[in-house]
């Protein structure tokens, strides 16, 4: 499976309320809730497509949405997009390492057992999420319209400790591979293994159901995060950013 292959799945797996499609450039819009669904991916574009006419057109778009424009930067891009956009005053945003774990054959078993798994989305887990990462009551229902109308399987998962939720994360599986998204240690319960433990947990859940193989997105300056993920055998395989830039 190929890099660009990856980049697909991450757009499968976290949805948007909508992608307008323009000359291989996907727009996508989520009524603001995260970066990853209120961004243009210029996944497609062709070499004879005008970038700057292109800008032009997505900044409309975002603004008649009332939304900040934001491009994500992949290898995938034309490569002139992001220096045109640094000029046009686009300014960096969260640099993101996306990284594979090739085979689950050798990833350890999960040794904390109180552990919970939904295969849909229900208000258990929103409020296990809610109380761990204080989501709120907007992005709360955005994210339940988002992932009830996607057609990916998930696994929401929670760990709890002595019955309060202390970690959580999202697995999502397309055809052997699984996802990993939304992992999160509520502040109380860090540094005690439990970050480990829940993303063990959604590697032996994806096995079972066939996946051989698991990607995930971590933002570069999260120390702690990359060197769990770096335990376990991910390996980074692209890096990507955002450009970002309020349009009236």
């Amino acid at each position: 499976m190929d890099d660009k292959q990856i980049e697909e799945m991450t757009l499968n797996a976290w949805p948007a309320f909508q992608t307008i499609v323009r000359n291989g450039w996907l727009l996508r819009l989520a009524a603001g809730f995260t970066k990853r669904s209120n961004s243009v991916s210029a996944l497609y574009s062709e070499p004879s497509v005008d970038l700057y006419e292109q800008i032009r057109y997505c900044e409309r778009v975002y603004a008649r949405e009332g939304l900040d424009v934001v491009f994500k930067i992949t290898p995938f891009n034309p490569p002139e997009l992001d220096s045109i956009l640094n000029e046009e005053g686009y300014s960096v945003l969260d640099p993101t390492s996306l990284k594979v774990l090739d085979s689950l054959d050798h990833t350890p078993a999960p040794t904390h057992r109180d552990v919970s798994v939904y295969e849909r989305l229900n208000n258990e887990w929103l409020d296990d999420l809610t109380e761990i990462t204080g989501l709120s009551a907007r992005n709360r229902e955005i994210k339940q319209q988002l992932f009830s109308r996607s057609c990916i399987p998930y696994g929401f998962f929670t760990l709890y400790d002595q019955g309060r939720p202390a970690a959580c994360g999202i697995g999502a599986l397309e055809e052997n591979v699984v996802g990993i998204f939304d992992i999160a240690t509520a502040p109380a319960y860090r540094k005690r293994g439990y970050g480990t433990q829940i993303l063990l947990h959604i590697l032996q859940w994806a096995r079972a159901k066939g996946a051989t193989s698991s990607y995930l997105q971590v933002v570069q300056a999260n120390l702690p995060a990359n060197r769990l993920y770096d335990r376990l055998r991910y390996r980074e395989i692209y890096v990507y950013w955002y450009r970002a830039k309020h349009v009236e």
